[in-house]
């Protein structure tokens, strides 16, 4: 069966800094005419740090759309035509003050294909040094330091619900 969807013609409603949105014309393998809204996002990574004392590394930050304190690894946007390896060192910098000396790819998601076109590449850095904490002038973030089994303890209490973060250390584990 074909299962393909075509698109018939494009309504972008909104173009922002960070994220578009569409609600698209679409032929459906049937011939009939549908309407998909979406949200368009250039992608993302995101980084499991390791500490040699076995901690990782989390952020703690407020997110305005749930209203709430999250903690979460370090994550950003990818800039146009960015090398994820590249936006993962600027990242960790950025969010927690360290470097790392090895970054390995874990695997790559699709947080909500369902209405979002957005990848999150997910990656791991080990062999950290300090180097200096320097956030976006909108970011507003702290680092904590906890046992990786700890981190382990927030997925499975609800501490920890942001789902990059349950994905990548559910992956690590």
């Amino acid at each position: 069966m074909n299962l393909k969807e075509k698109l018939y013609k494009r309504n972008r409603i909104y173009s922002g800094k960070a994220v578009g949105f569409s609600a698209d014309k679409i032929t459906l393998p049937n011939g009939k005419i549908a309407i998909r809204e979406f949200l368009e996002h250039p992608g993302a990574i995101a980084v499991l740090p390791f500490l040699k004392n076995g901690k990782i590394i989390l952020v703690k930050q407020y997110r305005y759309p749930i209203k709430k304190i999250t903690y979460e690894i370090p994550a950003g946007k990818l800039d146009k035509g960015e090398n994820p390896v590249k936006c993962v060192q600027r990242e960790l910098e950025e969010e927690t003050g360290f470097k790392a000396g090895k970054i390995k790819k874990m695997f790559s998601f699709w947080p909500t294909s369902a209405f979002s076109n957005e990848i999150i590449h997910i990656y791991s850095a080990k062999d950290l040094r300090l180097a200096k904490k320097n956030p976006d002038d909108d970011e507003f973030i702290e680092h904590i330091e906890i046992p990786f089994k700890k981190a382990l303890q927030w997925v499975k209490s609800g501490k920890i619900r942001d789902s990059k973060t349950v994905i990548a250390l559910l992956f690590w584990q």
